[in-house]
This record gives structure tokens, C-alpha cells and sequence, in this order.
């Protein structure tokens, strides 16, 4: 029987809700017993990007993706130092097992720089997620998406324009497969626990009459004035609604700098990270989500929960063009807030192939290409 030896990588949070459903087909495939076909033999590799206990290993448990076989334990510090890392730790792993695949997934440093090592390795690349662009490379995330896609050898993308966007860029047609967006499996899979998880019961919450905020990156929460409107925002806000919002570790960082973590006697209740179970129920139930990241644009396009995203692009226009979700700014976010509320508590319908079937699709293209 032949076998086909793959290398699935988790760099950081966003990531590991799209290798768990990919490594979940990969057993449900092989324990099928297809007579002929070949196995795939898969290992999970965590880079250790994201080291916190609450960002990481708690993913993991939650979705139920086995532990790790290797965890390179990268760490945090700046770009090139935790790329350089990575680089030279993931050799080694690829030299010592010698894959015919790596698959990589979404657009974190990990992703970019496996890419690099397998392509250099001439080990194959599969990139889950290919083909997304904000045209902003201010970003760090788009200046992996671009490497990545230059260097894979299979692209399979979650939406239409993504893959305009390779074609654009010079990618033969062959090497791009439609396959679908992979977060949803992992949102299907986990939405009977999420609506039993009683997160809303435990933060004395009513569905649809809260506010559901995440925000983490540089450019909202690094700059003290920036921080300090929105949070003077929030603040306002939660005079009329409940705001509820779970910090990230960086955003934390930044508020103690500033002296902003709030005592505030209004509805805006600063937490600790949550959980994926957690998180998608307060999703589902917002009456509206406010949020910089890409994965919470998805979901609550799948939900139909009205979104503000506070950027100025999103890599996701699909959420924009036929989902729940609009761009703004802090100079009108609270104006874009009253449209929202003024609107209807639902909006927007679910893109194609936002079905829960991608990891399947995904996974019988790579054999395919083997």
C-alpha cells in the first residue's frame, strides 16, 4: 500500500481551528479502509508561536486535535527573530522525517516560514486558506500570505476571489482548488458544545442584547491615543448595551501601560481570553461582534451576526460582499455602532462552501496531487 507522509503544521491560535478538522478527515480517511488508495500517514507539528496556556493548549483540547507529535516551542519575540526560529527548528523536524507534504495553514509567521524550509527542501507545500489579500503589506500577515502562495504547490482556497486573486498573481490554474472555508468545519463540529457550553448563563447575558469585542492587533492597541479612544468608546457604549471583552495578552499589555484597564461602574467587563466554546456562543448570540480579526469576521458571516470590523481592509471581502460584516474606523465607530443596532439583528447569508465538508475536499485533493 502506498503512503503518503505529511507534515501538518499549528503555528498560533487561528490555526489550530483548521488543522483539527483537516487532521480529524485525515483518521476518519485512513480508518475507512479504501481498498487501493493510499494512506496518509499525518504528524502535527506546533511551533509553539502561541506559548500562552489560554491561546494555545486549551484549542487544542477543546477541539479535540491530539496532542502534538513535535512542539518546537518558538515562543514570542519580533518577526525575524521567531521566523529565524522557526526556520531552522522545522528543518531539522522535515530532514529527520522527510515528508512528501507539508500543509500549512491561514497566514501566521509559522506558515510563511515552513513554506520557505519545505520549498527550499523541495518537499511539497499544501496552503489551506490560499489565495486571501487585504493589498495592505503593512500587514505581517500579508507579507506571509504572498510568500506562502508563491512557494506552494497546491492552493486551496475558501472563496471565489481567491482564487482570482492567484491567477492574477501568475499561479498556474491547475495548482488551485475551490475546496471551501475550513473554520467552519471546525464551527459545525463545535456548535452543539458551544450552545451547551452556558457561557451565557455564567456572564448573566441575554442573546442579542450585548456587544461581543475582540481586538488585538498593533495598530488599535499599540498607540496610546488610539487605545484611548476606543476604550472611551467602549466605555460610552456600554451605557446601553453590555460590552463583553476578552483581552488579549498584547491588548492587556498595552492597557496597563496606559493605565486604561478600566473600573468603570458601566457594562464593560474586561475578561481573561476564552475559549473557542465559549467564544463562538457569545458570537452566535451578540447583537453585534466588533472585532480586528479575520477568523470572528467569518463567524459571524456563518452566524449572520451584524460585525464591525475595525480595520481599514479585511483579506475576507466576502464577508463584506455577502456576509454580516462592514469595515470602520474609530473616528465613526460609535455612529457605525447605532447603524448596526438600528438595523435587523440578522443580515447577510453564508458564502458557498461554507458547508463543514471543506476538510474533506481538501484532504482527497492533496491524494489526487500525490
Amino acid at each position: 500500500m502506498k503512503h503518503i507522509n505529511v507534515i501538518v503544521v499549528a503555528g498560533a491560535r487561528p490555526n489550530f481551528m483548521k488543522v483539527g478538522p483537516f487532521m480529524k478527515q485525515i483518521a476518519i480517511y485512513n480508518g475507512a479502509g479504501n481498498r487501493g488508495a493510499p494512506r496518509v500517514d499525518a504528524l502535527l507539528v506546533h511551533t509553539g508561536q502561541h506559548y500562552d496556556e489560554n491561546m494555545s493548549e486549551v484549542f487544542f483540547r477543546e477541539l479535540g486535535i491530539r496532542p502534538p507529535d513535535i512542539n518546537l516551542g518558538v515562543g514570542s519575540g519580533t518577526h525575524a527573530a521567531q521566523t529565524a526560529g522557526i526556520l531552522t527548528s522545522f528543518e531539522a523536524v522535515c530532514d529527520r522525517e522527510k515528508p512528501d507534504w507539508v500543509v500549512v495553514v491561514g497566514d501566521v509567521n509559522s506558515t510563511m516560514a515552513c513554506a520557505l524550509v519545505s520549498a527550499k527542501m523541495g518537499i511539497r507545500v499544501a496552503h489551506i486558506e490560499a489565495g486571501l489579500r487585504s493589498f495592505d503589506r503593512t500587514m505581517p500577515e500579508e507579507i506571509n500570505r504572498l510568500v506562502t502562495d508563491a512557494l506552494a504547490d497546491l492552493l486551496l482556497t475558501p472563496s471565489a476571489d481567491a482564487d482570482a486573486h492567484l491567477l492574477r498573481e501568475g499561479v498556474a490554474a491547475e495548482k488551485i482548488k475551490f475546496v471551501g472555508n475550513i473554520m467552519i468545519d471546525s464551527l459545525m463540529d463545535n456548535l452543539s458544545k458551544a450552545r451547551s457550553s452556558g457561557t451565557l448563563d455564567q456572564l448573566k447575558l441575554e442573546p442579542a442584547r450585548f456587544v461581543y469585542v475582540t481586538l488585538h492587533r498593533p495598530a488599535n492597541v499599540d498607540d496610546r491615543s488610539s487605545v484611548e479612544i476606543l476604550m472611551a468608546g467602549l466605555e460610552e457604549l456600554s451605557r446601553r448595551l453590555p460590552v463583553v471583552f476578552p483581552v488579549h495578552p498584547r491588548t492587556r499589555k498595552m492597557l496597563a501601560e496606559y493605565k486604561l484597564m478600566t473600573h468603570s461602574d458601566n457594562q464593560l467587563f474586561l475578561l481573561e481570553p476564552l475559549g473557542y466554546h465559549a467564544s463562538l456562543c457569545l458570537t452566535e448570540n451578540a447583537r453585534a461582534v466588533l472585532t480586528d480579526s479575520g477568523g470572528l469576521q467569518e463567524e459571524a458571516t456563518f452566524f449572520r451576526t451584524p460585525c464591525l470590523t475595525l480595520r481599514p481592509n479585511t483579506e475576507r471581502p466576502i464577508t463584506l460582499t455577502l456576509g454580516s460584516n462592514r469595515l470602520t474606523k474609530l473616528e465613526r465607530l460609535l455612529n457605525d455602532v447605532d447603524d448596526v443596532l438600528a438595523g435587523p439583528e440578522h443580515m447577510g447569508q453564508v458564502p458557498p462552501l461554507w458547508d463543514g465538508h471543506t476538510a474533506e475536499r481538501a484532504l482527497r485533493e492533496l491524494i489526487a496531487a500525490s
